[in-house]
């Protein structure tokens, strides 16, 4: 249970009801401070609508967010988001293996987007070489845009677990089909 109230559009007054045109449980919670949620959903709406990156990395890159903080809402909402912007399941289990240092078919981009994902995540910035590499294969804006996405998400996900947030029923299968490690 949430540590917050979750909000509907009537809790708010009519210049702030548009926060929940998509009424998930993290925008429910976020309404509390509408300023706050509106600051947070213009960086989320330029990560996800804005950046020029290929959204198929952009979404690998905040799986492997989700999969390291055991978020199940940032899990589950990403894996739905994921395979309705490319992602395939494939994907999903090799990032899991990839991940735990298993081979997988991934190509070289798409595993260095993974492991600078995990080393901003794990170690709070990302290697010299993998910006380097990186940088080489996106150009800059392309890299900064993808280690804005990959720093907010991991704000997101330090959200989620102190607020507390609930993951939607709807989003519930997608826990079950991939589901996040136990312990």
């Amino acid at each position: 249970m949430a540590r917050v109230p979750y909000l509907e559009p009537t809790d708010l007054s009519p210049a702030d009801q548009d926060l929940l045109k998509r009424p998930i449980t993290l925008h429910k919670a976020l309404a509390n401070a509408p300023n706050a949620a509106r600051a947070f959903h213009g960086l989320g709406h330029y990560i996800r609508y804005g950046s020029k990156l290929d959204p198929r990395l952009r979404e690998l890159a905040i799986l492997q967010v989700g999969w390291l903080a055991r978020s199940p809402y940032e899990w589950s909402h990403h894996v739905k988001l994921g395979l309705d912007f490319g992602v395939t399941a494939a994907d999903i289990q090799a990032l899991i293996d990839d991940t735990e240092d298993k081979p997988t078919a991934l190509d070289a981009l798409t595993r260095q987007v993974l492991r600078a994902a995990r080393e901003v995540t794990t170690d709070g910035e990302m290697s010299d070489a993998s910006f380097t590499a990186l940088q080489a294969a996106l150009g800059t804006e392309l890299v900064i845009d993808l280690t804005i996405a990959i720093a907010f998400y991991n704000a997101v996900v330090r959200v989620l677990a102190t607020l507390q947030i609930d993951v939607e029923e709807d989003y519930m299968p997608y826990l079950s089909r991939f589901p996040l490690p136990t312990g």
